[in-house]
């Protein structure tokens, strides 16, 4: 499989399905052709092809109906990738194709109250019964539930084992009987996530992705790929959050400095170094799943937005913001997109996906290879630790 394969499946599909017609009915057939992952197999809305070829794909379909990466990023960025590793077929022909589409939308069940940064702490239940799983438990961070059809859920089905190994994996149904989701509002004022209490929920077992047990193992896959969906993005130069911190510098002239001037031009190298490191990460992908490098690309992703909105509100103060409270002769949009909106926002990046401290100690010790941290509770039962 080359460019010319590929250019020759597009021409086929424009051939074959008017882009300015009906837009869902347009991606659906995109995905038969292969051209949604093109690294996929065939059947799974790819071509079996090098990942880079997606390049071509893109540029040839710019101007045709295009996904919603927002809306779909738990499902295109992490959901997608664990099934295709651990999925059977009648799972990935269920769940690809929709899920790529749009037409399903993806949340994640991982944190809990009590387990975040340790996330295989977790008390969230699955017993079973039968060729059923009834879970009990809830769920908190859960991005986009209040609109999710499909979520993934890692869930306890043996306290008696370490923590690491009583976890088993499966698809929740978020409109099965006993899923109830409530809204956290957030700093920002949105409620973007929620936390989810499953109350007796069955779900059938052929939900289940990965052996019994195993679902510590199919997390890190998920875990590794929300890792790069998250920080390791397509971004051009100057791009990103640095395109509106760039924006106003050119804009307001009147409002710059020597002090400022040297910050901006020290965040733009590390603004640069991000960029370039996510695309070399980008090419690292293409022989396989991500590594603990991903860990690297969402942290300095996290630190680089936070400066960067920080340098922004501080460059602005002049235009109306007196203080680091934001208050101004009239409200601040928090549910736009402007300085104080992205300021407060940029903070969750550091949590979201894995906190930056736990991306650390990842990095220092998988890619690294520095001594591990002392874990006196890897091999206790999970029943027996304190909680």
């Amino acid at each position: 499989m080359d460019v010319t394969d590929v250019e020759a499946r597009v021409a086929a599909l424009l051939e074959a399905h008017d882009p300015d017609g009906d837009r869902l009915e347009f991606l659906r057939a995109r995905f038969d052709a292969g051209l949604a992952w093109v690294w996929f197999p065939e059947g799974c809305g790819g071509l079996g092809a090098p990942r880079d070829l997606q390049q071509v794909v893109e540029r040839e379909l710019a101007h045709t109906p295009q996904i919603d990466p927002g809306a779909q990023v738990i499902g295109l960025g992490m959901a997608a990738p664990t099934i295709l590793a651990f999925g059977t077929e009648d799972q990935k022909r269920r769940f690809l194709r929709p899920l790529w589409t749009g037409e399903e939308i993806w949340c994640q069940l991982f944190s809990e109250p009590g387990a975040g940064s340790d996330l295989a702490t977790l008390a969230t239940r699955a017993v079973r019964d039968g060729e059923e799983w009834v879970v009990d438990g809830q769920k908190v961070w859960t991005s986009g539930a209040h609109h999710a059809r499909w979520a993934i859920l890692v869930a306890r089905t043996d306290p008696d084992v370490p923590k690491h190994r009583g976890l088993t994996y499966f698809v929740c149904d978020m409109r099965a009987p006993g899923v109830e989701v409530r809204p956290l509002r957030q700093i920002t004022g949105e409620a973007e996530f929620n936390e989810v209490f499953m109350t007796g929920v069955r779900l059938p077992d052929d939900l289940r992705l990965g052996a019994v047990g195993d679902g510590w193992r199919v997390a890190q896959t998920t875990l590794m790929n929300e890792r790069v969906a998250i920080g390791g993005a397509p971004v051009g130069r100057g791009g990103g959050m640095a395109a509106a911190v760039l924006d106003a510098w050119r804009e307001h002239p009147e409002l710059r400095t020597h002090d400022l001037h040297q910050r901006l031009l020290s965040l733009w190298v590390e603004a640069e170094v991000t960029r370039l490191s996510g695309a070399r990460l980008r090419e690292q992908l293409a022989a396989g799943q991500p590594g603990p490098e991903g860990s690297g690309m969402k942290l300095s992703f996290a630190e680089l937005n936070q400066a960067l909105s920080g340098f922004d509100v501080e460059f602005r103060r002049d235009l109306g913001y007196d203080d680091w409270t934001f208050r101004r002769s009239e409200d601040v949009d928090f549910y736009g997109r402007g300085p104080g909106y992205r300021y407060l926002r940029a903070k969750g990046n550091s949590i979201e996906g894995g906190t930056s401290e736990i991306l650390r100690n990842i990095i220092a010790e998988r890619v690294l290879g520095l001594p591990s941290e002392p874990r006196v509770d890897k091999d206790v039962p999970w029943k027996e630790l304190p909680r």
